[in-house]
């Protein structure tokens, strides 16, 4: 009895595997990620993309690395779980759940109804309809923290609505997009600037301070485009146009408040759950306030069939994320090999030699990293999960500061996952319009067409590459953590 319970402690103690190797070298330890990449990349041309599928994709992978593996089962099985335990997809993972609550919570007490309640009154057509979308979309993702979210609300009902109204249909389906890029790159409660911020060991308030004025470089010439070729030949459907005026009220606009409320906790320094939780607070207590039945909010029955049954914003905003935490934990699990196998070491001995203490080369390196993964990974958090390990090892070489780590891992991620037609944000805006097209007789958009209109995306991608050859914004890690300008650097 005694020798079985050294055996099952022993079993239960599980040792951190701190090598692996691979029949092939380290170079085959990349096998689980390029089968993931090629996956995804199928499913994007068939159209089949969805996150439990992307999931299948990952764990058939990691099956195939098992096989390969040259070091002992157990162990290529104990550094999965090691990968999956870091603290960096934890965070992220809480965060998302928090921010999920928090956007799904101000959607349904109509924050969205108000905002284009408040683009119907200024009367604008054309070119000003997609300028203003634009806009909104831009507001209503920072608010928020969810592009996906943005495509799905805005595409429902400013789409019809701005066809309508005589935007072109390409021209706004791409303001729309923008729109989801700016707040998922610049707003605190975004799954993106989350990941960016924890991955490069960054506070996410300072990353947003220090990547404000890359998003306004980038919207302000967006916002100037979309004025000039944003308009249409309209429909003049005036009874389509009425229908829609009538589904949306001001009231939505109270809901401003506890979006202010986390935006100001958050840039003040206050922990990104507190600020999170202090909002959806103040979301929760506003619906009896305003009459709205708390049942939106959460909602626990008994089915007909016996069954519990829990619905409502809260749950909504939780199940959203559940998916992608799976896959995000897969995706560190499939990068820790690389580690593990001594592949990202070879990877970044190569970058390094390349790079030779030139900081220029650095970003520029890290630059290519983030938009080649992003390019084939349909999901842009999935993407930046993936490229992490590489920016941080880069850029802790070079000593560059977190948040300019941080800020060339979002920026790049942000911008691509709604460009690619095969990327997530695309499709899911090209499967929202598509269900409402038939309702208001209007026409729909290809995805391929819209690529080269997501003037925000272009904008930061074009910025940051600026950015990586002149130095503009290029700060150092001080010896107490502080940004240094390289004029004072003494590295």
């Amino acid at each position: 009895m005694g020798n079985q319970n050294e055996e099952l402690k022993e079993a239960s103690a599980s040792k951190k595997v701190e090598k692996l190797e691979f029949r092939g070298g380290p170079i085959i330890a990349t096998v689980p990620l390029v089968f993931f990449i090629i996956w995804a990349i199928a499913l994007s041309v068939a159209n089949l993309v969805s996150e439990p599928a992307l999931i299948l994709g990952i764990v058939i992978g990691l099956s195939l690395g098992l096989l390969l593996s040259k070091s002992k089962w157990a162990d290529y099985a104990q550094g999965l779980f090691d990968g999956m335990a870091q603290p960096i997809g934890v965070v992220a993972i809480i965060a998302w759940f928090w921010a999920g609550m928090f956007a799904t919570s101000l959607q349904a007490g109509g924050l969205v109804d108000g905002l284009i309640w408040f683009g119907f009154q200024t009367g604008f057509e054309g070119g000003m309809f997609v300028g203003l979308t634009f806009i909104l979309a831009s507001l209503f993702s920072s608010a928020v923290g969810t592009g996906y979210g943005t495509v799905a609300a805005f595409g429902i009902l400013v789409y019809p609505a701005g066809v309508v109204l005589g935007a072109d249909p390409v021209i706004l389906l791409a303001a729309i997009l923008s729109g989801a890029v700016f707040g998922d790159n610049l707003a605190p409660v975004s799954d993106t600037t989350i990941v960016s911020a924890t991955t490069q060991e960054a506070d996410v308030p300072g990353v947003v301070r220090s990547r404000f004025k890359y998003s306004i470089a980038a919207a302000i010439p967006a916002l100037i485009l979309f004025v000039i070729f944003g308009g249409g030949d309209g429909l003049g459907d005036t009874a389509a146009l009425a229908e829609l005026k009538a589904e949306v009220s001001p009231g939505g606009l109270i809901f401003l408040i506890p979006f202010a409320i986390v935006l100001i906790l958050a840039l003040s320094g206050h922990h990104l759950l507190t600020s999170l939780t202090w909002g959806i607070v103040a979301s929760v207590i506003m619906f009896p306030i305003l009459g709205l039945p708390l049942t939106d909010i959460i909602h626990i029955y008994q089915a007909d069939d016996g069954s519990a049954v829990v619905e409502g914003a809260l749950m909504g905003g939780l199940s959203g994320y559940f998916n992608m935490a799976i896959l995000i934990l897969f995706i560190l699990s499939a990068s820790h090999l690389l580690e593990l196998a001594g592949t990202m070491e070879k990877i970044m001995n190569f970058f390094i030699r390349i790079i030779n203490g030139v900081a220029r080369r650095a970003e520029l390196s890290i630059y290519a990293i983030v938009a080649f993964l992003n390019t084939f990974i349909t999901i842009n958090t999935a993407a930046e999960i993936a490229a992490a390990p590489f920016v941080s090892k880069i850029g802790k070489n070079m000593n560059l500061h977190p948040y300019r780590r941080a800020n060339f891992l979002d920026t790049v991620s942000s911008s691509l996952g709604y460009i690619f037609p095969w990327s997530g944000g695309v499709l899911l805006a090209y499967t929202t319009i598509n269900g409402v097209i038939d309702n208001y007789g209007i026409p729909g958009v290809n995805p391929i067409e819209v690529v080269p209109f997501v003037f925000q995306g272009w904008g930061l991608m074009i910025v940051m590459l600026i950015a990586a050859l002149t130095g503009w914004g290029l700060r150092y890690t001080g010896k107490k953590g502080e940004e240094v300008k390289p004029q004072d650097y003494k590295g």
